[in-house]
């Protein structure tokens, strides 16, 4: 026997609601006068065909996150909160964290583990402190692993310290080449300073958003052929030598430049785990288009953030969404959002940045201390609440093109399926399981379900 676990949006008064099978199949039979054969979509199983076993859905505590979480909420939201995102059973059970490695465009101050005044050098890093994050991010990070000790945390940098730059400075600039090894002894301080906080860094990038150079935020331009150098010579080795297991991601920018993470694995293959993808340019079979060029590396969705460019609710929700399945069938183990909070401006950011769009996974209201659970929150719960850590992927085909579907085996043997209906009219889908089963749906236009299957018998 088979028991069913449903949650469905259909609008911002419908978001990630628990229904019952039979509420879908009763709207199913209250509908039939308008549903014809061409409107019934078959959605086929096989978990004799695998892929990728995922680590786990989640965002980011930025500066501008953590100081908001862990400032300007009250301890009862702050656990509320926590509970509600980390919690595998009280929450939507989020098991990936990507933590910025010093200032991003979402922090309150441009600052470093490693700052000096200009025109000073440490090449023995002997100032190197990472007290910053020690008053907000490693508190919430720490009550994140408690919640979910699954959890696995990323890292990655907008900037190395100035003074090993070209620019001097945080903003601009690339990384000076006699400066590789002290900031690969940078990246295991980092991971050594917290290990000893009890927080172990799974994975980290050599920079975030290699090919981008903002003027008015940190960043760092980082050519392929110049990452390869640094990871290659100096990050492998560096993590070898201190006994460091912390998995190396390349790239860690858009899909529209496959040519990028291809040149890094080809000149540094062995040194490097896999790649890291954001999703503000190109398409996600980017992902599988180096996959299958370098197979055995890792495939990671790193950053993507929702805002104020796509029209609230139904756009902006059914991107996330949309999206969110063409990443996991594209070899993606992680899925990763931005901002884990974000003001009601949409900030804080660091001075000079100008407006900020970016939309955070809550809200939190400086000025009256409300408290809005964004819909990046209910899309990533689709997704996160029955695909568990180590799940893997099985084989989904849908008859019909607007209906994006992607499927799951846990390690409990239950069967996770997230199903988004794209088209413009309402669909009567027939989920198939190879063992002959089968169950029949309702979902309307831009309809997003997730079903959780789990045999009984």
């Amino acid at each position: 026997m088979t028991t069913y676990k449903i949650y469905r949006t259909t609008s911002e008064n419908e978001l990630f609601r628990s229904v019952s099978l039979e509420q879908c199949r009763a709207d199913m039979s209250k509908n039939t006068g308008t549903a014809n054969a061409a409107s019934t979509v078959s959605v086929r199983l096989n978990d004799r065909e695998t892929y990728q076993e995922m680590d786990g859905f989640g965002a980011s505590f930025t500066d501008a996150a953590a100081y908001l979480m862990h400032q300007k909420l009250t301890e009862e939201q702050q656990d509320e909160v926590m509970t509600r995102l980390f919690h595998p059973v009280e929450g939507i059970g989020l098991s990936v964290i990507r933590n910025p490695m010093g200032a991003s465009d979402f922090a309150r101050t441009v600052y470093s583990y490693n700052d000096l005044p200009e025109h000073q050098t440490d090449p023995d890093l002997s100032g190197f402190t990472i007290a910053h994050d020690e008053a907000d991010i490693i508190p919430l990070t720490r009550q994140a692993l408690a919640l979910n000790p699954e959890l696995k945390l990323f890292a990655s940098p907008w900037s190395a310290p100035g003074w090993m730059k070209t620019s001097g400075s945080m903003i601009t600039g690339q990384l000076k080449p006699e400066w590789y090894s002290a900031y690969a002894a940078y990246f295991v301080k980092y991971i050594q300073s917290y290990a000893a906080h009890g927080l172990p860094i799974y994975a980290v990038t050599p920079q975030n958003e290699a090919l981008y150079e903002p003027g008015h935020y940190p960043g760092m331009l980082m050519p392929a052929e110049a990452q390869a150098e640094f990871i290659q010579h100096h990050l492998k080795p560096a993590f070898v030598r201190n006994n460091l297991h912390t998995k190396i991601l390349c790239y860690d920018h858009n899909w529209d430049r496959p040519d990028y993470p291809l040149t890094v694995l080809e000149q540094a293959g062995e040194a490097v785990d896999g790649v890291a993808w954001h999703w503000y340019g190109g398409n996600a079979a980017a992902q599988t288009q180096v996959y299958e060029a370098f197979a055995g590396k890792e495939v990671h969705f790193t950053e993507g953030s929702g805002g104020e460019w796509i029209p609230p609710f139904e756009q902006a929700f059914s991107n996330v969404i949309r999206t969110g399945i063409q990443i996991l069938r594209n070899y993606s183990k992680s899925m990763i959002l931005w901002n884990m909070a974000l003001d009601e401006q949409n900030g804080p950011t660091v001075p000079g940045f100008g407006r900020s769009t970016c939309r955070g996974i809550i809200q939190i209201n400086q000025q009256t201390g409300e408290l809005v659970y964004t819909l990046d929150y209910y899309a990533l719960a689709h997704f996160s609440m029955f695909i568990r850590p180590k799940a893997v992927q099985i084989q989904s085909i849908s008859s019909d093109e607007a209906v994006f579907t992607v499927a799951f085996r846990n390690t409990d043997g239950s069967t996770a399926l997230v199903l988004f209906n794209d088209g413009q009219e309402s669909k009567q889908i027939m989920v198939e399981m190879q063992e002959g089963e089968q169950v029949s749906l309702w979902m309307e236009p831009k309809c997003a379900l997730s079903i959780l299957m789990s045999d009984i018998s």
